[in-house]
């Protein structure tokens, strides 16, 4: 139980899915076959580390990953289709196959099945990820086997870490915004167009106000863009931003 699997193969599943509002099936040899693939999977979906951290990352390190030779990311969780495809929409996951695991036969497999029926959640996957090679477990990161939801050596930068630890990071971008801004709008066109991922912070969702906007950036005005956690400013702060020469990995 909760020992790795390197060298190993993968267990041979019929994932039941999604597709166009019916069911269909995916396989281990479909998904892994030929390919290398991180594995990554957690106790549940729209749960609190794996909503806040492990998932975030891991999409959005997606563009790094693929630039050091992987094919796919995915989350396996055993949760049904309809909550992982809601999931996934919620954290705008673009990057992520989900991977629903409904029957605990590839987490069972993989000797990560656990009990969390103190939580109420009944049988779960342990915290973990891989890196898979043509359907060959090659590297695996076990989260210790602590009381609670150890999150440890399962994240996205400790994976990024043991392929390539020179790989350049993306910047961390946030932008402040409100809609029907013409300058957020402009922003958001020179952003894409340096090749950058951004998250927007909306005002008016989520406890987001003007309020909000003053006492972060000290302004009343948006956009307000943020570049791994320095203030850069507006729009046009923007553009002289990049005009000086400054760049963003892609």
């Amino acid at each position: 139980m909760l020992d790795s699997r390197e060298g190993q193969k993968v267990p041979e599943v019929n994932f039941p899915i999604r597709i166009n509002d019916g069911w269909g099936q995916v396989t281990t040899e479909q998904l892994f076959a030929g390919k290398t693939v991180i594995v990554f999977s957690l106790p549940g979906a729209f749960t609190p580390t794996c909503s806040s951290t492990h998932l975030p990352r891991y999409n959005e390190l997606a563009d790094t990953f693929k630039a050091q030779g992987v094919d796919d990311i995915i989350c396996v969780s055993v949760n049904d289709p309809f909550v992982m495809d809601a999931w996934a929409a919620d954290q705008h996951a673009d990057n992520i196959r989900m991977l629903p695991d409904g029957n605990c036969e590839f987490t069972d497999g993989m000797g990560m099945l656990v009990d969390k029926k103190d939580l109420g959640f009944g049988k779960r996957s342990w915290r973990y990820s891989m890196l898979v090679k043509d359907g060959i477990v090659e590297k695996m990161f076990v989260e210790p086997n602590k009381p609670g939801d150890p999150f440890e050596v399962s994240d996205a930068d400790t994976m990024l870490n043991y392929i390539n630890a020179n790989a350049e990071l993306p910047k961390r971008v946030s932008m402040i915004t409100k809609p029907g801004c013409p300058h957020c709008a402009r922003a958001k066109a020179l952003l894409t167009s340096k090749g950058m991922r951004f998250e927007v912070i909306e005002l008016g969702q989520q406890g987001i106000s003007y309020s909000t906007l003053q006492a972060i950036s000290g302004r009343g005005t948006v956009p307000q863009i943020f570049i791994d956690g320095t203030h850069v400013g507006g729009a046009d702060e923007l553009e002289a931003y990049f005009a000086k020469g400054d760049s963003i990995a892609a």
